[in-house]
């Protein structure tokens, strides 16, 4: 009898045993990339100050949904995404600092959202590994607690290209909740991507949906299309509502990048590297070849990755957001006339798990005896890298600090000349200055083209009035007869009252 009550208390031990056992813990996985997230928010507010003041681009998209400022001219390739992703603060608050907190934790969410969605495709240590790459560039950390798209753009197509493999065939897609999940996640990505940047989302997503159409996997198509659908709809709609379709739109958007065609930009791309936050016209010497050294090995070492994964048979996890890393490249080196480093960073996002799974394989392969070596060799080439990231970042936020300093100076001055809102600034920088000030801009012509000069000068019978002029510029035909006055190096010539 003993023995039986015991073969029953063991009996019912091993089933606890073993429901435990299925019991669903929480991955190691998620504990690694939720680490690296953290550490990535973390660093951007040690890194780069929260007080620095807000850039020419980051004033129109925040000028938009604001109350106490007037909204800057919204240029025809600009997109709503950015505008509606600062709104829970921009909208009541004109704190600079409270803002770049917020997007710095923002980021760091959909970091770990991100490499979340590629469980199962690649193990933990890669994933985490992948994220630590991204997240340490210093185009990164620079632009996550900025209000600039195109980090959410490459946010969006970790989502999309991850979410979309699992629906295709990953090892968690065999349950149908998971799958279910794995479709809605593909269309969340691709809504981000077109919120952002409709352009920039269609080239991301050309090789998942020719791969979805070879695979007539058409839930997915479906995913895909309504969430680029869905998030580049109110750029068409606004396209037919202010320029007159979406042909024109289109036509104009080009007008303003210089003109879409086949253009060589991959040393343009180059000489941004040294921290240039928009290399156009691109002239001048390329950067010490210790700090674009990362660039051209970058492609390398994700071919590498993508030879490891062919050989361990798993290619398509790999293969594909290579490709879809090229796509979201090619405008940006061959069919624009200029450069801005965040332009990549949908690419970099993309290469970063490639260049990952190469990493591991290069450290942990060969002999015993090597295998050391090879370690050692692996561990100095990430903190070089990390080196020269760190220095770049650091001369660019130093950079760019000083530059809004300036705005806030002038803006100061103005107000002492007697330019107080309700004002207007045309010319030389007005956009940021004008934000700065408190006023709105206008211009007469070129990219933010939106008023006149007759409209000009009847506004400065009401409101004051200021033409601001850059170095070696002269002043506007209206404004020559306005009192001159100096500051920094630009000329500011003020309307006089009435």
């Amino acid at each position: 009898m003993a023995d039986g009550v015991n073969a029953i208390l063991v009996d019912g031990r091993s089933d606890e045993a073993a429901k435990a056992s299925r019991t669903p813990r929480r991955p190691r996985g998620d504990a690694l990339i939720a680490a690296v997230a953290g550490v990535f928010t973390l660093a951007q507010l040690v890194l780069v100050h929260p007080s620095m003041g807000l850039g020419w681009d980051e004033i129109v998209y925040i000028s938009q949904v604001t109350t106490h400022h007037p909204a800057a001219f919204f240029s025809a390739p600009r997109s709503r995404g950015v505008s509606l992703l600062v709104a829970p603060v921009a909208s009541w608050s004109a704190s600079t600092e409270l803002l770049r907190v917020y997007l710095a934790v923002l980021s760091g969410l959909g970091l770990y959202l991100a490499l979340r969605a590629w469980k199962g495709l690649f193990p933990p240590r890669v994933l985490a590994t992948a994220g630590a790459f991204f997240a340490t560039l210093w185009v990164t950390l620079f632009y996550g607690p900025q209000a600039m798209p195109n980090y959410w753009v490459a946010i969006g197509a970790l989502i999309t290209v991850g979410c979309a493999l699992r629906a295709l065939g990953g090892p968690e897609s065999r349950r149908m909740r998971s799958a279910r999940g794995a479709l809605w996640g593909a269309a969340a990505g691709a809504l981000l991507m077109a919120l952002m940047r409709p352009a920039d989302a269609v080239w991301v997503s050309v090789p998942l949906l020719v791969l979805v159409l070879v695979r007539r996997h058409w839930p997915l198509l479906l995913a895909l299309a309504g969430g680029l659908a869905v998030g580049g709809g109110e750029w068409a709609v606004e396209a037919y509502a202010w320029y007159g379709g979406l042909g024109e739109r289109l036509r104009r958007a080009s007008e303003i990048q210089g003109g879409l065609g086949w253009n060589i930009a991959v040393d343009d791309q180059m000489r941004s590297l040294g921290g240039r936050g928009l290399c156009r016209p691109c002239t001048g010497d390329m950067p010490h070849p210790l700090v674009t050294l990362w660039w051209p090995l970058l492609p390398a070492v994700a071919i590498l990755g993508a030879v490891v994964a062919v050989r361990a048979r798993r290619a398509t996890a790999t293969l594909v957001p290579l490709a879809c890393a090229v796509t979201a490249a090619v405008p940006y080196l061959f069919l624009i006339g200029y450069a801005a480093p965040r332009f990549l960073q949908p690419a970099y996002a993309l290469l970063a798990l490639p260049v990952a799974d190469a990493l591991w394989h290069l450290a942990r392969t060969g002999r015993d005896r090597r295998r050391p070596v090879a370690a050692t060799l692996v561990a100095l080439a990430v903190a070089g890298h990390l080196a020269v990231q760190f220095s770049v970042l650091v001369g660019t936020v130093n950079g760019n600090v000083d530059s809004r300093e300036d705005w806030a100076r002038v803006a100061d001055e103005l107000h002492r000349l007697g330019v107080r809102p309700p004002c207007l600034l045309t010319g030389h920088e007005s956009i940021p200055i004008g934000y700065y000030t408190g006023c709105s801009s206008g211009s007469t012509g070129g990219n933010n083209e939106n008023t006149t000069a007759a409209e000009i000068v009847d506004t400065a019978r009401r409101i004051p009035v200021a033409a601001l002029t850059g170095p070696g510029g002269t002043p506007p035909a209206y404004a020559r007869d306005w009192e001159p006055h100096h500051i920094t190096d630009l000329e500011i010539r003020v309307a006089p009252p009435g």
